[in-house]
């Protein structure tokens, strides 16, 4: 059974750093593409970070409302994917979602909070 349980959300103050990690069971992290994703309240959940397989060189794609703010990675030993954020803004405030896919499966976590306070 494949398993996908993300942590680190919280309550913060706007520039404050959250780091976000999703951890995994029932399937090997680097042979995915991995990817986070938001959800707002009253919005469509969207695609917030990428990181490609291991084998697809691990390439990594941001949407423009968080370059240079957040980073995600990939701890392959670890078998876990992460989201550094940094300097938190109101409006990054959401349900994060990790989400790991190859062209035959797709798994989402139950999502982890980050609400960011003005």
């Amino acid at each position: 059974q494949v398993q996908l349980v993300e942590s680190g959300g919280g309550v913060v103050q706007a520039g404050a750093s959250l780091r976000l990690s999703c951890a995994a069971s029932g399937i090997i992290l680097s042979f995915n593409n991995m990817g986070w994703y938001r959800q707002a309240p009253g919005k469509q959940r969207e695609l917030v970070a990428t990181i490609t397989s291991r084998t697809s060189g691990s390439r990594t794609q941001y949407a423009d409302s968080v370059k240079g703010r957040f980073t995600i990675s990939r701890d392959n030993a670890k078998n876990t994917m992460y989201l550094q954020m940094n300097s938190l803004k109101p409006e990054d405030t959401a349900v994060y979602y990790c989400n790991a896919n190859t062209y035959i499966n797709n798994f989402w976590g139950q999502g982890t909070q980050v609400t960011v306070s003005s």
